[in-house]
């Protein structure tokens, strides 16, 4: 059985692309409608394409110019400035708080291309998906991870 992160293949929170945009891209979608995150985006003017492996897929949020935030899946028009990329479970358990993104970043399971102005600007725009993305993909014990034994634990 091949690892994916510290959970085998078996286990992996997405299984394609789809699963994927049903997971992380809806609660980006949220949050980028979200009209008390508006000046957030806003203000970073720029537009991030998140590449994920192992599904491939690619989300890709933007907002220029005081243009309304955009977010879309898979192939786009929008021209990225910052690219982050990583494996989808890295991305899964980073959304679960139980890896840090600059840590990630410094052990090479993330990386960010970009000016570096940009990259600092998007990085904290999405700390208010975890708690949104946690109760999507909580059961019922509320654990909000794939591994009900263990609660989340940022800076992994």
């Amino acid at each position: 059985m091949v690892a994916v992160g510290n959970l085998p293949r078996a286990l992996s929170a997405f299984t394609s692309a789809q699963d994927i945009y049903d997971g992380i891209g809806r609660v980006i979608q949220e949050l980028a409608a979200d009209p008390a995150l508006q000046p957030v985006f806003h203000e970073a003017d720029t537009c991030v394409r998140y590449e994920l492996h192992d599904p491939d897929a690619a989300i890709t949020v933007g907002s220029r110019g005081g243009e309304p935030v955009r977010v879309d899946f898979g192939e786009t028009d929008q021209d990225p400035e910052v690219v982050i990329t990583m494996d989808a479970e890295t991305a899964h358990r980073y959304l679960l708080g139980e890896v840090d993104m600059t840590v990630a970043l410094a052990r090479g399971q993330m990386t960010a291309e970009g000016p570096v102005t940009k990259i600092l600007a998007v990085l904290p725009i999405f700390e208010p998906l975890l708690p949104r993305y946690r109760a999507l993909v909580s059961g019922p014990n509320g654990a909000g991870s794939a591994r009900s034994d263990e609660a989340p634990r940022p800076g992994l």
